[in-house]
């Protein structure tokens, strides 16, 4: 009977032990069989060391029970006083359930754990053949298997091996399983063994030295007829021998099954034949296979059966493996290939997917093998088959940077082990990271941290997969400049072929112009070419991460040969890290921020402030832009300044929207793509009224002075009036004036004409600077009435003649420049036209749907496919927008959020107003901004205004990253855009049509 003092003091020692469970570990405590262990504090000691020591406990006391009477006190004496077997026996019963089993139906396996006292010995191929040798049937292989795997157990979470060397240990036992199951499969059928010669070739983490506790052993079998032999038969003979081989591994009894034997990597995969010969497999590869195919290869080893024949057929395929890069599309292969392999993981799986999930172990793999298929064409250093050999070969060879290649090391050890342990648990097939708390303390403890477990596991695992997902795109880049810069003596060169094959295989369209650019940036003893030599690496990376990478390299080569002797410039991309990633994204985006850039570079220090991308507001840019005007000679330069004012706010707004869109490593992409939009076209409105402003002063002064004749006022219509500018919208105005007191009508109608004209003139002039150009057609009578006209005027032309679509149009009128009472009084003139008293009458309604009508007729450019045009196609611009204002004519009236100009605010209005259900709203919507934002991103790609989607695949996968969608998903981005345009247009045919 336990003592109540005693209890509580145990009860204590085993919390601070780690038991979770210290009742029940109190109470197996106090079993007679383990009286002799009972009293001795090392026990605890050593359990407590343990991964879980629950887990341990229990163990230890199956094992214990199982023994014969006369051995339970042989495993207690050298329990107690053997240390290094105390280790090795707790270790593995406090981090795998599945051998504690196995201990518990094979209770005298235990000794084999006390045979390996030298503390470095690492058995190899011969060591497990000796270990398998006295399994004479599959069953008594099986055994045999755990215990050797036993061994491999203890030395693993003992710390007696590392990661590396426990999984190239477990590929050796994997060699000596199947060379034993092999010759199990001969003794059962000597016929069939005596008419062929069979090959086993590992493929996968078997065949590069690197495999797992518990994974399919990939393998490919070769077969030949012994010679006089007839062929076919032979063949029959080495299929029936592989697929006994095969079940003798895979098939599950009561000791589990060893692995599942995998031959599906083989020519044609499961519709292929099982075992082909030498021939049949070199003409396969020679005119079939595909560039995984090849990628597979990489780890191709010869394990068991005729050792001439798999010598034989890893000689006569490795030079197809080392040609494979040379293959048309080779890279983009791969690259998809990756990509496919994360597309079909389950949503629900993704964040716990420790080996194909972004960041994790295929992240790594791929790209190691990648390289190694590059430039192992010329470099036979990097031909070995493990993971981590293959990566410290193309760090040796300067193929990847060495700290690169250290933090991907480091990183990939971690993840192999968190992949070992979560096996070893069960010796169950799985890469998910465990949800339980339970499972999760005791993973975070076998990895040795022992301080708050769950947490360290979770930040450790995140902090390592972040390392792999950047250096996993980062991973090609930093040895690209051996190739071109003038290095110390001694240093390792890349050869401009291979640095060329490099930059092809990132996605360089022209890698001989590349080269030209990186030996112009790069070479040279200048301080300007030693920091460039330190920047480019990265930036190309950035550069390839985007749809046109050779645009990226030649725009940073005219930036910095435009800026390349200013202090500052290379300064500021040094130092302020993400200036250097957000000039990046904006020169590999496209054409128009670049030339806006190159028009004056030093707006490139936009890009190295905090606040730098955050866009002016109105009162500020005027106030800018008035000072500047006001101290120009003339009003050429003064507008010139004003121009110059609106190309550096133009370039400010499309760099922060395409850092936005892109997102950067330290700034994530905005989620809220009507946010951006709504940003965009605010900036642009503002940075447009006040260079219309400026022009109207350059315009005034140059010939009145101070003040004109008339009052003036610039009304903003259309998108202009309404917020709503895009990079490549023209200004639509309406200009109106009124006679200052004494002065006579006719003479301030002509100086009111002279300013409209001064500053078209004046806004149009040929310069560096994109042109504002300003639209009047809106005006009363259209292109056949006057330029301007007094208040008054409009105010009887409203009154008699003004049409209903002039209303319409008027919705979106707004001052924007000139006389601010003049242009408010403008808007109280207009404001009982466009909203109507009790809403539009019915013959109004039917005109509006006429006027729409027949524009979709008439105004859809020829051959414009209807579904993919943003303004007038189908669910488009133009759809939601009438749809809106035909809301805001009919009920403006009694609605006054309504009373708007923003399409978007009215339609958030309407929904509020009970006018449109949510859904629907939601609908148009989501429509408008996505036509909105094609038609900026088709504006910031090219550099000019369009409509339609590019038909050139580069522009076209630039539009799609702009809108967030990843490299080879531009099928998606048109389909998704078909998809929502077509439901708006639903929405629209029931709200505006009325069907």
């Amino acid at each position: 009977m336990t003592v109540p003092g005693r209890r509580s003091s145990t009860f204590s020692r085993l919390l601070r032990h780690g038991f979770t469970d210290p009742s029940g570990a109190e109470r197996l405590l106090d079993l007679p069989e383990l009286a002799a262990l009972r009293g001795d504090p090392v026990l605890l000691d050593a359990l407590g060391a343990t991964a879980d020591p629950d887990l341990a406990l229990r163990g230890l006391v199956r094992l214990v029970e199982a023994q014969p009477e006369t051995e339970r006190q042989t495993l207690t004496t050298t329990l107690l006083s053997a240390k290094p077997f105390r280790d090795r026996l707790l270790g593995v019963l406090g981090a795998s359930e599945a051998l504690a089993d196995h201990l518990a139906r094979h209770p005298g396996d235990w000794e084999t754990l006390v045979t390996y006292e030298a503390a470095d010995l690492h058995p190899g191929v011969t060591e497990f053949e000796r270990g398998l040798a006295g399994a004479v049937d599959p069953v008594a292989l099986r055994v045999a298997y755990r215990r050797c795997l036993l061994g491999i157990a203890a030395r693993d979470v003992c710390g007696t091996t590392d990661v590396a060397q426990t999984a190239a240990e477990l590929a050796d036992l994997a060699t000596a399983t199947l060379r034993a199951a092999l010759a199990l499969a001969r003794a059962a059928e000597p016929a069939d063994a005596a008419r062929c010669r069979l090959a086993v070739i590992a493929m996968g983490k078997c065949g590069g030295h690197e495999l797992n506790y518990v994974s399919d052993v990939d393998v490919i079998f070769v077969g030949e007829p012994v010679e006089g032999a007839d062929e076919a038969k032979a063949l029959q003979a080495a299929t029936r021998l592989a697929s006994h081989l095969m079940r003798i591994c895979s098939e599950t009894t009561v000791e589990g099954a060893i692995w599942p034997v995998d031959a599906n990597l083989r020519p044609e995969g499961r519709n292929g034949p099982l075992v082909r010969t030498l021939s049949s497999h070199v003409a396969y590869y020679q005119r079939w296979a595909k560039t995984w195919e090849f990628q597979a290869l990489l780890k191709a080893r010869p394990v068991a059966g005729d050792a001439e024949l798999g010598s034989a057929y890893v000689d006569a395929l490795s030079p197809m493996v080392w040609q494979a890069a040379e293959r048309e599309n080779f890279v983009t292969d791969v690259q998809a290939m990756r990509r496919r392999v994360v597309e079909n993981i389950p949503v629900d799986r993704i964040d716990r997917e420790l080996k194909l999930g972004p960041g994790g172990l295929r992240d790594v793999e791929f790209a190691v093998q990648l390289l190694q298929l590059v430039h192992g064409r010329s470099d036979a250093t990097l031909r070995g088959g493990s993971t981590l050999d293959a990566l410290a070969a193309l760090a040796a060879g300067g193929y990847v940077g060495r700290a690169d290649a250290a933090q991907l090391d480091e990183a990939y050890r971690f993840l192999r082990a968190m992949e070992h342990r979560i096996q070893l648990y069960r010796l169950r097939r799985t890469h998910l990271v465990p949800e339980g708390e339970e499972d999760l303390r005791r993973l975070g403890r076998s990895l040795g941290l022992r301080t708050d477990p769950v947490a360290a596991l979770n930040k450790e695992w995140k902090r390592h997969a972040s390392v792999v997902r950047r250096l996993h795109e980062k991973l090609f880049y930093r040895p690209l400049l051996d190739a071109v810069a003038q290095l110390a003596p001694g240093e390792i060169r890349l050869s401009p072929e291979a640095a060329g094959q490099r930059l092809e295989a990132l996605g360089y369209a022209d890698p001989v112009a590349a080269l030209r650019h990186l030996e112009a940036l790069a070479s040279g003893v200048s301080r300007k070419a030693a920091i460039q030599r330190t920047l480019l690496p990265v930036l190309l990376g950035w550069f390839a991460d985007s749809a046109d990478p050779d645009a990226g390299l030649l725009g940073f080569r005219k930036v910095s040969d435009a800026l390349g002797k200013t202090p500052w410039y290379l300064r500021l991309l040094r130092d302020e890290g993400a200036a250097a990633e957000n000039l990046a994204r904006v020169l590999s985006a496209g054409r128009l921020a670049p030339d806006l850039l190159l028009r004056a570079p030093e707006a490139v220090a936009i890009l190295g402030d905090p606040e730098g991308l955050a866009p002016r507001g109105r009162a500020h840019l005027e106030q800018e832009v008035l000072a500047a005007v006001n101290r120009a000679d003339d009003a050429e330069q003064a507008v010139a300044a004003a121009r110059g004012v609106r190309r550096r706010e133009l370039f400010r707004t499309a760099a922060a929207d395409l850092i936005d869109s892109y997102g950067t490593e330290d700034s994530p992409r905005t989620s809220d793509p009507g946010a951006l939009v709504d940003r965009v076209g605010e900036a642009v409105t503002d940075l447009n009224a006040a260079t219309l402003a400026g022009a109207l002063r350059a315009a005034v002064r140059a010939e009145w002075g101070d003040q004109l004749p008339t009052r003036f006022a610039v009304i903003g219509m259309g998108r202009f009036g309404g917020h709503e500018l895009g990079y490549g919208s023209d200004a639509d105005v309406l200009f109106v004036h009124e006679p200052r007191e004494g002065v006579d009508e006719q003479e301030a109608a002509r100086a009111a004409n002279r300013v409209v004209t001064e500053m078209r003139r004046l806004l149009q002039l040929p310069t560096t600077d994109p042109p504002l150009l300003i639209d009047a057609d809106l005006r009363p009578e259209g292109r056949s009435g006057p330029m301007v006209r007094t208040l008054a005027s409009y105010e009887a032309y409203y009154r008699r003649w003004s049409l209903v679509w002039e209303a319409q149009a008027l919705l979106r009128a707004a001052p924007m420049a000139g006389d601010a009472d003049l242009g408010r009084r403008f808007i109280e003139l207009i404001d009982p036209l466009r909203f109507p008293a009790d809403g539009l009458g019915e013959d109004a309604v039917r005109e509006i749907r006429r006027l729409k009508a027949r524009m979709e007729s008439e105004r859809l450019p020829r051959g414009a496919d209807p579904t993919l045009h943003a303004k007038l196609g189908r669910g488009g611009l133009s759809d939601v927008e009438w749809t809106v204002q035909l809301l805001q004519m009919r009920h403006g009236w009694a609605v006054p959020g309504l009373r708007t100009t923003r399409t978007r605010v009215a339609l958030s209005a309407a929904h509020d107003a009970g006018l449109i259900p949510t859904e629907e709203a939601q609908t148009l919507d989501e429509a408008w901004v996505l036509a909105t934002r094609v038609r900026n991103a088709v504006m910031l790609v090219r550099g000019r205004p369009g409509d339609t989607f590019p038909g050139e695949p580069r522009e076209l996968a630039a539009v799609g990253r702009y809108l967030g969608y990843a490299p080879g998903h531009v099928g998606e981005l048109v389909d998704d855009y078909r998809r929502t345009t077509r439901r708006a247009r639903a929405v629209v045919d029931e709200l505006f049509y009325g069907s």
